[in-house]
């Protein structure tokens, strides 16, 4: 696999002065979307320092941030353009100490990686105490996802939902907007007796992909995958929920996830599967005061 561009030089042209350029007409949803035409881009993230008279004090990006190019492929989300460049991404979730020492549920907090471990965007869930630590795992939230100009360019929105196989109308979904305020897709669990399966969809609520997880999603020394899958059911892709050690394991809920696409994949779906990616950590892997963590459709 390819390593993903990064940054040039300190002397690459600014952000435009309306920020994000406008992303034009959008192409309809799939495969082969050709972002890569051209010049490459090449800006989000890596530390760099300003040129004299570039700071942000004379209105320049900030010390440590990349400035984007003039021109951005059309159709792409702004904020989303390097993802055209990756085929895989790092999920970090952080550790809070309140949880950790006295188990008092707080909003989640990640880091968004490349696959050097550079950090590319931030996301937190956003909602209120008492829906924490009485709703436990099967809670209501928003989550914004920013990137490292602290610009929210992600909006993930999870309604409260049954889990379990034996209430098949109320299963759990997810909805990913890119822009906020602009559906591009949504995550949807199909009902299944034994596997936990997700439907990836378009805007419209059309499936373009699937993802299929082990009949216990239960990472005991071990990594647990979820395999996406094409329209013809050929393996594409996979979210891996990776082992942290014994023990991160038992004593916080922090996870670590792998999300593997085709480089070529719609940068909408990329920023679908990333929903799917957290709808799965809360699902199975997210560990609320004493309550156990799930480890299948019917537990």
């Amino acid at each position: 696999m390819s390593a993903p561009g990064y940054p040039g030089g300190h002397s690459a042209p600014p952000y435009p002065a309306g920020g994000y350029p406008d992303p034009g007409q959008a192409p309809p949803p799939g495969f082969s979307m050709a972002y890569n035409q051209g010049q490459p881009v090449m800006y989000q993230p890596g530390p760099m320092a300003p040129s004299p008279g570039q700071g942000p004090e004379y209105g320049g990006p900030p010390m440590g941030i990349s400035p984007a190019p003039a021109a951005v492929p059309v159709g792409v989300p702004p904020g989303l353009e390097y993802l055209t460049q990756l085929d895989q991404i790092l999920i970090h979730q952080k550790v809070e100490l309140l949880e950790a020492f006295i188990g008092f549920e707080t909003n989640n907090q990640y880091e968004i990686k490349n696959s050097l471990g550079q950090k590319i965007y931030k996301a937190k869930e956003k909602n209120d105490c008492c829906t924490r630590n009485c709703c436990g795992s099967l809670r209501s939230f928003d989550m914004k996802i920013k990137d490292n100009m602290d610009r929210e360019v992600i909006r993930l929105i999870r309604p409260f939902r049954c889990v379990s196989c034996w209430c098949p109308c109320c299963l759990q979904e997810m909805e990913v907007q890119a822009p906020p305020g602009t559906t591009v897709g949504y995550v949807k669990q199909d009902w299944h007796p034994c596997l936990p399966k997700f439907s990836i969809q378009g805007p419209n609520k059309e499936t373009l992909m699937k993802l299929d997880g082990p009949c216990f999603a239960c990472n005991c020394c071990g990594d647990v995958n979820f395999e996406l899958k094409g329209k013809d059911e050929q393996v594409i892709g996979r979210i891996s929920k990776q082992w942290s050690g014994l023990l991160k394991e038992v004593f916080t809920d922090t996870d670590n996830f792998g999300i593997q696409f085709p480089l070529d994949l719609d940068v909408k779906m990329k920023a679908v599967l990333m929903g799917a990616c957290f709808l799965i950590d809360f699902m199975f892997f997210e560990k609320v005061g004493e309550a156990n963590q799930r480890s299948s459709v019917f537990s």
